[in-house]
């Protein structure tokens, strides 16, 4: 093939945007090293990327793997998931909330106001600024 065409390309890749976009990856690999396909016949990159899709030699959804992938920045490896874990046992699992068993609650707790003002008030730690005094600046002035 001594010159190829948009026309020998565009009915193997129907969409001229991606047919360059397909090409220009290609170039872009042949120039890295990737093996050629066709005899070059001293033809650049782009030309001989042309000539391959021309001749599919290499198919357009190969090309267009490869080039999505090279855009890609996190490639997500699809890993077989494991078996489901086994279940434990149930002198081992921890108490669901919300879930217990009516039968063994025999008492109902009930905290009033006033109790759990006193339990929050044990719990704050005394820092300097919290017992009023404030700090160092404030004592001076």
């Amino acid at each position: 093939m001594a010159r190829v065409t948009v026309e020998d390309c565009v009915d193997k890749v129907p969409n001229r945007f991606e047919l360059v976009l397909l090409a220009a990856h290609r170039a872009r690999s042949i120039s890295n090293g990737s093996a050629i396909t066709i005899d070059p016949d001293n033809d650049k990159n782009p030309v001989v990327a042309l000539r391959e899709i021309a001749e599919r030699t290499i198919p357009p959804e190969d090309m267009r793997e490869s080039l999505i992938h090279s855009i890609q920045k996190n490639v997500e490896v699809d890993e077989p998931e494991a078996a489901a874990a086994p279940s434990l046992p149930q002198e081992r699992r921890s108490p669901v909330l919300g879930r217990d068993d009516q039968s063994s609650d025999t008492e109902v707790d009930v905290l009033t106001e006033e109790q759990l003002l006193r339990g929050l008030e044990s719990m704050t730690p005394s820092e300097p600024s919290s017992n009023g005094t404030g700090g160092p600046r404030e004592r001076g002035r």
